[in-house]
């Protein structure tokens, strides 16, 4: 059983797990601070550079090989994923995570399936759109990897995340160096496994457990570097940006770097807004996996005369949702990731108790005595130009800014200009000249935006993920859009009938 832990997990290096040679860590469930759920050993920056050179090693064979080849080893994992893998991924992102059974459920088994196979399909697709060819000569597109190896960093919030940051640019023939979360490791394991037992060959993704600084020395430094895949902070996005920025004369081609990092993520409503469907959608929204979802929606802008129909019943359906152990199937919400999240949450809600701006509609408790547990909470505020409103805290918290409902034109402009974050946002109307006003008028607020529905759960294949401004550079994950950033094209000219003089024929004084 994945609680019989603590789990020994190695770093994965050229189809080899070794352990590291850095310093001992320990991966504790969230929700139980006594359950020592992995434990494993840091990689040094030799390490990372050993994971580099197996990159590097392998990328001949594997970006040469036929598409037909790379997609068999995803398509098989997806397979083996959806039958024999299924609960031991669940069971170790249900303990190391502390995501609830429905959320381990749709994130790390299908989720991460339709990342494997959707991006396939993707793929193939990319492979069939080819130029036009005239009579006398035949023009193709190739699709090559990148010159070098990928770079993946991934968060804990997500386990298909981080089995697609290092999965989309090997289906495209790249070679990839993978760093998961440490907090996520115990997935991240089994993820490598999945490959392992699908014929992944030798050094094409390897697995990392390591500090940033050894792996900015050895890895983004490196002059082989092709491209960086990153979810998570947007300050460890800028740090990598930077880093790369300063060793541009350095790198054999310049890296591609493709991020999504956070947001603050709004609902705004309309005078014409459903209640009920409202209520659900914040609820769903905000507090599903406690927040932490880079999609949460933190900020909602409720009309009054909404507000006073909805106030009531959002406070106790709030007060209903159990939180506690993940594993078991009555739990909605389990903990915060770790300790430094919920002292994060801790300072805001203590806060928050004294500020004459908050009025607390629902929650502001927090307990630490067994896991990190930060109950759902729910603030309303006359001032939206409120902290809360603006700074991304990644958990259980809303903050909600009842406006007149003659102010509705002005609140759109409020939205957009309250945060720097470009990620997700929705819209709650029956009115449909609202909805179409919002969505005009919030056109660069939000990469994904949600008509009458939560602002979280993008399906593959059907909402292409990520955004813009502060929240990343909205390459939109679960599409070939994600893809073509992964591939070098070469565009070939071949003539059949080259000509043999060097004169054009109006050139023929006869």
């Amino acid at each position: 059983m994945q609680a019989s832990a603590p789990h020994h997990v190695q770093l994965h290096i050229d189809g080899k797990w070794i352990d590291g040679e850095g310093d001992r860590i320990s991966v504790r469930a969230p929700h139980r601070h006594s359950l020592e759920v992995a434990e494993s050993r840091m990689a040094t920056t030799a390490d990372v550079r050993r994971a580099v050179d197996a990159a590097l090693a392998a990328r001949h064979d594997w970006s040469t090989a036929p598409f037909s080849t790379r997609a068999s080893v995803f398509l098989r994992a997806a397979d083996l994923l959806s039958g024999p893998f299924r609960n031991r991924l669940n069971a170790a992102t249900i303990l190391g995570q502390s995501k609830s059974v429905h959320q381990s459920e749709i994130d790390a088994a299908c989720e991460l399936i339709d990342f494997w196979r959707w991006n396939v399909h993707f793929a193939e697709e990319l492979q069939e759109m080819q130029p036009v060819s005239p009579p006398g000569q035949w023009n193709r597109m190739e699709h090559r990897a990148l010159e070098g190896f990928v770079l993946a960093i991934s968060p804990f919030n997500f386990t298909s995340i981080g089995g697609n940051l290092a999965g989309a640019p090997a289906i495209m023939g790249n070679t990839v160096v993978w760093k998961p979360a440490t907090t996520a490791l115990l997935a991240a394991k089994v993820i490598m496994e999945i490959f392992e037992a699908a014929g992944m060959p030798p050094g094409v993704i390897n697995l990392i457990a390591g500090p940033g600084a050894a792996v900015s020395e050895a890895a983004v430094q490196h002059p082989s570097l092709a491209g960086i895949h990153f979810t998570g902070s947007t300050e460890t996005f800028q740090h990598l940006w930077t880093n790369v920025a300063a060793n541009l004369g350095e790198y054999r081609t310049y890296p591609r770097l493709v991020g999504e990092t956070g947001g603050k993520n709004f609902v705004l409503v309309h005078p014409s807004a459903s209640v009920d469907s409202l209520l659900v959608g914040l609820l769903r929204g905000s507090f599903e996996y406690q927040g932490q979802k880079c999609s949460a929606s933190s900020r909602a802008y409720i009309p009054q005369s909404v507000w006073e129909r909805l106030r009531e019943p959002l406070a106790a359906a709030t007060a209903e949702i159990r939180v506690g152990d993940p594993a078991e199937f009555s739990t909605f919400m389990g903990a915060v990731i770790d300790e430094p999240a919920f002292r994060k949450h801790e300072a805001v809600l203590t806060g928050a108790r004294t500020a004459p701006d908050l009025e607390l509609i629902a929650g502001g408790e927090c307990d630490s005595e067994v896991g990190w547990f930060v109950h759902p909470t729910i603030y309303a505020s006359q001032n939206p130009h409120h902290d809360l409103f603006k700074r991304e805290l990644f958990g259980p918290i809303l903050a909600v800014y009842p406006y007149p409902d003659s102010e509705w034109h002005s609140v759109i402009d409020l939205v957009d200009h309250t945060s720097q974050y470009a990620l997700t946002g929705a819209i709650f109307a029956d009115d449909r000249r609202a909805i179409d006003e919002a969505s005009s008028r919030l056109r660069y607020a939000a990469g994904n935006f949600y008509i009458n529905d939560k602002s979280t759960g993008a399906v593959v294949g059907q909402q292409p993920f990520g955004g813009a401004r502060l929240s990343g550079t909205n390459d939109k994950a679960g599409s070939a859009l994600n893809l073509l950033r992964w591939v070098a094209p070469r565009a070939i000219k071949e003539t059949f009938v080259p000509p043999t003089d060097w004169r054009y024929p109006h050139q023929d004084p006869d």
